[in-house]
């Protein structure tokens, strides 16, 4: 008997051995992944913390206090809190059952005496882990931990980034705001002066209600900006999970910059570290750890059971009291269950291919969205080298067409063009200057939370 369990389990063994398969993630294609020449293998994937990234000091305080007390954060620790507790279910599985299942009855006997039995076992249950189902939920289970940390890791990247985007684009709004008002003194002067000079025949009719319609059009684009304004400080508002309010910040004269460093080269560990992308790996090793579950099931199983209590079956009289000890092993080998098992493998392989094509995928979208926000960096700083010129040369052409037409030299006409031109010079370099900062932004999350600073910081001033 004992040569038959032995050759039974040996057999169970070998044939099991397909389910005790360690993951290893794939290694898919790499080559200019992020565009061309812009990954490389020998660069550091060492990411910065964020306050190196956001230097500015009442951002920092606005992060902080996200980071605190946002909701979607916090949905994210109590996700982890409870694939903690699986990973912990899955490791005391290991451990025998044990159960206390008291009984106790009362009849009478043949002389209408009363007789009172009761039976007080304690019970041992106890899978041995012979196909190694046990083993492989458990690292399934850790797997769903290190994609839980990788999401709460992916949602606190998102909120920072949020928040700064937000943030710059309060700046960009005020500065707007300012050239904006800046432009309806300047309307206002240029009324008066079309005013003054109609009284003195030297402009028509024609011109002041122009010159009036055009203060009036500026007036109502400083009403939409602050518009604007009120609307994104509510969404900074929810992001740090406090009611509308005004958001204190810096002021746009003073320098704004956010420490990335578009121009180096992009390393490879960064990218394979992104939240995201290291999720959808271990989402994979998830799925690959299902597949084994899966195989599991067509192997045998080995249970033993045991029992020991104290039993009074017969009445007091007769019996005192008796110990009782039984123990039993019992071994299962699945012959049919209705495809069910079969079922299982095939839909298991199936979420395996999904979870790769996901991880390959997050792989492509991670080097895209590195790809383009290097573009907008790039692009954003040619463009505001180029518009500042734009607005020099503007601003001239506005003075000298508005001394001309004091002389009669010029139209009003002459004057409202460059004045438009200028007005659009000095917004196009604001919003340009926040397409730069945006596009930084947009890389320290593409990168899964920064990299190393170096040279090539991008700073501008739009003052």
């Amino acid at each position: 008997m004992k040569r038959i369990f032995f050759a039974l389990t040996t057999l169970i063994m070998v044939c099991s051995c397909s389910v005790y398969k360690v993951f290893k993630s794939p290694e898919p294609k790499t080559a200019n992944l992020c565009g061309e020449n812009r990954t490389t293998q020998d660069s550091l994937g060492n990411l910065p913390a964020w306050k190196d990234v956001f230097t500015d000091s009442l951002l920092q305080q606005l992060i902080e206090k996200g980071l605190m007390v946002n909701t979607d954060l916090q949905v994210a620790r109590l996700n982890i809190e409870q694939a903690e507790a699986k990973l912990l279910a899955s490791k005391l599985a290991y451990l025998p059952s044990f159960a206390v299942t008291p009984e106790g009855s009362i009849s009478k006997g043949k002389d209408g005496e009363t007789v009172k039995s009761y039976n007080l076992p304690l019970t041992m249950q106890w899978e041995v882990d012979v196909s190694d189902k046990l083993r492989n939920s458990k690292l399934q289970a850790r797997a769903h931990i290190l994609q839980s940390n990788e999401y709460m890791q992916m949602v606190q990247v998102q909120l920072i980034a949020s928040i700064a985007n937000n943030y710059y684009t309060l700046l960009m709004l005020d500065e707007q705001l300012r050239v904006t008002r800046q432009s309806i003194r300047n309307q206002k002067e240029n009324l008066e002066v079309i005013i003054a000079m109609k009284e003195a025949g030297m402009q028509t009719e024609a011109a002041v209600n122009q010159a009036s319609a055009d203060y009036y059009n500026v007036q109502s684009s400083e009403k939409e900006l602050i518009k604007q304004i009120r609307l994104v400080e509510s969404c900074m508002a929810l992001l740090i999970n406090e009611t509308p309010h005004t958001i204190i910040r810096a002021s746009t004269s003073e320098v704004m910059a956010v420490n990335i460093d578009y121009t180096a080269p992009i390393s490879l560990l960064a990218l394979a570290n992104r939240p995201d992308v290291k999720q959808a790996e271990y989402a994979l090793e998830s799925s690959f750890y299902s597949v084994n579950i899966a195989r599991s099931a067509f192997y045998p199983s080995i249970s033993l059971n045991g029992s020991i209590g104290w039993t009074n079956n017969l009445g007091v009289i007769a019996n005192p009291g008796s110990i009782l000890l039984s123990a039993i092993g019992s071994l299962t080998q699945p012959l049919f269950n209705k495809g069910v098992n079969r079922a299982s493998l095939k839909i298991a392989k199936s979420q395996y291919e999904q979870s790769l094509l996901r991880f390959k995928n997050a792989l492509l979208i991670a080097g895209s969205e590195i790809n383009d926000a290097l573009i907008t960096c790039q692009s954003s700083m040619e463009k505001v080298i180029l518009r500042r010129q734009q607005l020099e040369s503007s601003l001239k052409a506005y003075e000298n067409s508005l001394d001309l037409m004091q002389h009669s030299s010029s139209t009003y006409l002459e004057v409202l063009i460059a004045q438009s031109t200028s007005l659009q010079s000095q917004l196009l370099l604001v919003t340009d200057w926040f397409e730069g900062i945006q596009g930084q932004i947009n890389l320290y999350k593409a990168l899964g939370g920064g990299r190393v600073a170096s040279d090539g910081f991008y700073q501008f001033n739009p003052v």
